[in-house]
């Protein structure tokens, strides 16, 4: 298997409301490519997020005694520790600069996916401002894919990628967050290795391993490179249903050793 990574140049500085299908194909077209069939698009959580205007202003965020108790604990502002909770369903760890939480969507992760980080709003200020996480990720991916296959008569697979920590490694690595159009997990039990030896536990989180390759490329700070395609993967829909999207990749929490 031959695959690449080709990021997407001349994607402008996406605003609330911006048609990322459009900006996608503008960009390809800009380089002199186009989307193929079977290409995987992987586009940064942050921009989709621009995208749908999930701004939240933290001048706007009254703190309960909750928030500020665990501020106080977490070294964080109290607003944005009031923000983060918002978006959580669970606090998982907590130490002086760490709140490590898991997000609505069962993501465990720091500061429920809440970013300061290359935003700024009108008045070219950004100590308040914050993004969050997209309402629901696979419903973000699955709506560019259909307008893609729309518009431009293409099968292409969608994955939104965001940068996150792991328990028992440092540092972030991209994972996928919102998939569509293909398995993102990839069951290989029952089927046998080069040794006719069958597999018992072995499973891929290709959704992630691509989101990952495709992080490498987009870059965490300056790059404006906020949208990859993958070339070379063969997606393929899961026939069932609930195996569709970002949720089998998501450890349920009575298996997770790590809380």
């Amino acid at each position: 298997m031959k695959l690449t990574f080709l990021g997407v140049e001349n994607i402008p500085m996406v605003q609330p409301g911006d048609d990322l299908p459009t900006l996608i194909v503008q960009g390809m077209e800009s380089m002199g490519e186009k989307l193929q069939d079977d290409d995987v698009i992987v586009i940064a959580q942050k921009v989709v997020s621009k995208a749908e205007n999930r701004y939240l202003n933290l001048a706007d965020v009254v703190p309960s005694d909750e928030a500020s108790k665990l501020a106080l604990e977490v070294d964080k502002d109290p607003r944005k520790v009031q923000a983060v909770l918002d978006e959580s369903n669970e606090i998982v760890r907590t130490c002086p600069g760490v709140l490590i939480v898991e997000q609505k969507l069962g993501f465990v992760q720091a500061n429920a996916g809440i970013d300061q980080s290359n935003i700024i709003n009108e008045n070219g200020e950004d100590d308040d401002l914050c993004l969050l996480l997209p309402v629901d990720p696979d419903a973000s991916a699955a709506g560019i894919r259909s307008a893609l296959g729309a518009r431009h008569n293409v099968d292409v697979g969608v994955i939104i990628n965001d940068s996150i920590g792991r328990a028992w490694r440092v540092g972030s690595l991209g994972l996928a967050i919102g998939v569509a159009g293909f398995t993102a997990l990839e069951d290989y039990i029952g089927q046998a290795d080069i040794y006719g030896r069958e597999l018992l536990v072995t499973q891929v989180g290709a959704a992630d391993e691509m989101a990952a390759g495709a992080s490498l490329v987009m870059g965490q700070t300056d790059e404006k490179t906020p949208v990859v395609v993958v070339r070379g993967y063969k997606p393929r829909e899961p026939a069932d249903s609930n195996l569709r999207g970002v949720t089998p990749l998501v450890r349920p929490k009575e298996m997770d050793l790590f809380r």
